[in-house]
């Protein structure tokens, strides 16, 4: 058979499988590459897994957007922890992950040629549902610390344009956009009749004490915001897939099409271990976050050594710096040199955008201190070797 050639040959491969191998295939090697943090689910959470096999209903499909307890669960940790509250004007729609919740809003928003403005450097799986869904991703480059451009954002903006997104804190950078940044961003979505799509899922991972602001939480914001929250970070949650969605009311429906055609629910038992984690509370991730602050230091130590051929720009949340490297080098070949011939990952940021120059995007949530100062010391000294 001929193959047909379909939409999805516009859409660029993950990379994350990719790097994935070439560790695998150089064992030893210290990964500084997937965005996981080292601790897994409280223990008080994985109890409720027990209890769910004591119920025979639970093996029955649920409902579309989310078990009720769990529903309860998120409204009450968004009114505390956010500041957003659930009313009649929006809703909750739990997912499996919030890269579901993305891909939701996108196919609930857009029709095949409109256009959704995203940040470059920017999150690929953002960039690949906007191809998979037939629309174009309008990339505006942010300034030298990766911080919005209010005026290039409002630049970019068509008849086509049906959202704008942002990520804070943020993947890849670490950057944090300040209060007054996502508010310009809101009220132009809200002047503009379009949606403001924000990605949280790195909430609780701030630095410095620079604080993290939901949009969602601004005066009359329900009708245009979109906000995505996951449990893979905060609760190391990644294999269990469950995120969340607050929508505005008028896309419930749009959104729930979407997800009984592609899932028809979150897989009940996660739900269920996702509501234990919940009950438990953002202390428990605040307590883990203590050591991947040593971790973040340790980092920052090791990369002042470097000197004038890497930057770092400022990074004060998720677990990310995106290095800047003055070298002959494309990104992923220095990756994959950083691979075989030091045994450390990094990844390349073509992935996220950064055609022009070599950047590498490392992270940090995935390790103890002893390793993280093996793997950094590895990159430092890998770079020297191979660019200073």
């Amino acid at each position: 058979m001929n193959p047909h050639i379909s939409r999805m040959e516009s859409v660029q491969s993950p990379i994350i499988p990719i790097i994935g191998k070439l560790i695998r295939s150089h064992p030893g090697t210290i990964s500084l590459g997937q965005g996981v943090v080292y601790y897994g689910p409280p223990p008080a959470a994985v109890e409720e897994i027990s209890k769910f096999f004591q119920t025979a209903e639970n093996h029955k499909y649920k409902a579309v957007v989310g078990i009720a307890p769990l529903q309860e669960a998120i409204a009450r940790k968004l009114r505390t922890d956010n500041q957003i509250i659930i009313g009649d004007r929006n809703a909750i729609v739990v997912t499996a992950g919030s890269n579901m919740g993305f891909m939701n809003a996108i196919l609930a928003i857009t029709s095949p040629g409109d256009e959704i403005i995203i940040q470059s450097p920017y999150y690929f799986n953002h960039e690949m549902a906007i191809a998979i869904a037939g629309c174009k991703a309008i990339v505006v480059e942010t300034d030298e610390n990766y911080q919005l451009r209010i005026d290039a954002i409002k630049a970019a903006i068509t008849d086509k344009t049906r959202a704008i997104v942002t990520i804070s804190p943020n993947n890849p950078t670490g950057a944090v956009y300040p209060k007054t940044a996502l508010q310009e961003i809101n009220q132009i979505c809200r002047d503009r009749s379009l949606y403001h799509i924000s990605d949280e899922a790195y909430e609780y991972f701030t630095y410095n004490n620079v604080r993290h602001i939901s949009p969602a939480s601004l005066p009359d914001s329900e009708p245009h915001t979109i906000s995505l929250f996951s449990l893979s970070k905060a609760y190391g949650f990644a294999s269990w897939r469950i995120g969340y969605m607050v929508i505005p009311q008028h896309l419930l429906v749009p959104v729930e099409k979407v997800q009984d055609t592609i899932l028809i629910c979150p897989p009940v038992i996660s739900q269920s271990v996702a509501l234990g984690a919940l009950n438990v509370g953002a202390d428990y991730c605040r307590e883990h976050i203590k050591t991947i602050t040593k971790v973040r230091e340790i980092f920052l130590e090791e990369l002042e050594k470097l000197g004038n051929f890497c930057t770092v720009p400022p990074a004060d949340g998720a677990f990310y710096f995106l290095l800047k490297i003055e070298t002959k080098f494309g990104g992923m070949e220095l990756a994959e040199k950083l691979i075989r011939e030091f045994g450390v990952a990094a990844i390349p940021g073509t992935t996220f955008g950064m055609e022009t120059g070599c950047y590498l995007r490392v992270a940090y949530g995935a390790l103890q201190p002893d390793t993280a100062a093996e793997g950094i010391g590895r990159l430092v000294k890998g770079l020297k070797s191979l660019v200073g």
